[in-house]
């Protein structure tokens, strides 16, 4: 059995999309893709990854495994969309971030994907993920601030060798007074792998806790999304054509039925 490819997903500065990516990942990979995925919250001082996807106060969590209290496969959670999650404490425990690369390796034969959802402070939090991690993506927004700290995550991986597959462009709106792809592209020394639309669709589905790319699969940035991971698995871009378009319809009415059932029953379709 092949081992999983672990993909550490990391910024140097909040609010840049950062846990959102990791959750549109993994359900896309799992989803649309068919694999078996695993997506990690290694904030470990602020962990958020569950508030993403309802999981509100976890009882167990990856606090609780790196404090050996219990073993790895006893913290996770299977979610509706087909991905499983280790999420965070809400009661902020310290850890030792270290252990995190030798409590994933009893799981790497199991999945083909595992994804890490990093601390966005220049930290051992953010090396605990460096460490544990086979790859890293970057996640950046197309100003000078954001990019002089993406800077910054990009010399400390190049530091621990650790290979950057590329940088995530998030909350772009093409505006001239944005940073151009080639600007960013010569500063980091590293490809663009995405360019993901500033889409006001991508909080309302946060508000439903339930990843973009399978809340409004038709927006141009879920289809980003689904190029992305298949950038990840080294497979051609998914098909825009008119087979695909009527799926993305019927995932989309699907997408409104399985909210408006939540809304009433309280329950997860």
């Amino acid at each position: 059995m092949s081992k999983a490819k672990t993909i550490g997903v990391i910024a140097i500065k909040g609010g840049v999309g950062k846990t959102t990516t990791t959750s549109n990942l993994g359900a896309v990979l799992a989803n649309r893709f068919g694999k078996k995925v695993l997506i990690i919250d290694a904030n470990y001082s602020a962990p958020n990854l569950g508030l993403h996807l309802g999981l509100i106060n976890p009882k167990k969590t990856i606090h609780d495994v790196l404090t050996d209290k219990i073993p790895i496969e006893k913290a996770l959670y299977q979610h509706f969309d087909g991905f499983h999650v280790l999420p965070g404490s809400t009661s902020v425990r310290k850890v030792n971030p270290f252990k995190l690369k030798q409590k994933l390796a009893p799981l790497k034969g199991y999945y083909d994907i595992i994804i890490i959802d990093s601390s966005p402070s220049l930290n051992e939090e953010i090396l605990s993920t460096m460490v544990a991690s086979d790859e890293l993506l970057v996640v950046s927004s197309p100003d000078y601030p954001t990019l002089s700290m993406t800077l910054r995550a990009v010399k400390m991986a190049k530091r621990k060798r650790t290979p950057i597959k590329g940088i995530v462009l998030n909350k772009v709106r093409n505006k001239k007074f944005e940073l151009s792809r080639e600007e960013i592209e010569e500063a980091a020394e590293a490809p663009i792998l995405s360019v993901l639309p500033d889409d006001v669709k991508v909080l309302e589905a946060l508000s439903k806790t339930e990843p973009a790319a399978l809340y409004k699969p038709r927006r141009k940035v879920s289809k980003e999304y689904v190029n992305l991971a298949a950038q990840l698995l080294g497979e051609e871009p998914k098909s825009t054509g008119v087979l695909s378009k009527v799926k993305d319809y019927i995932a989309d009415d699907w997408g409104r039925t399985c909210n408006l059932f939540q809304n009433v029953f309280k329950k997860r379709c």
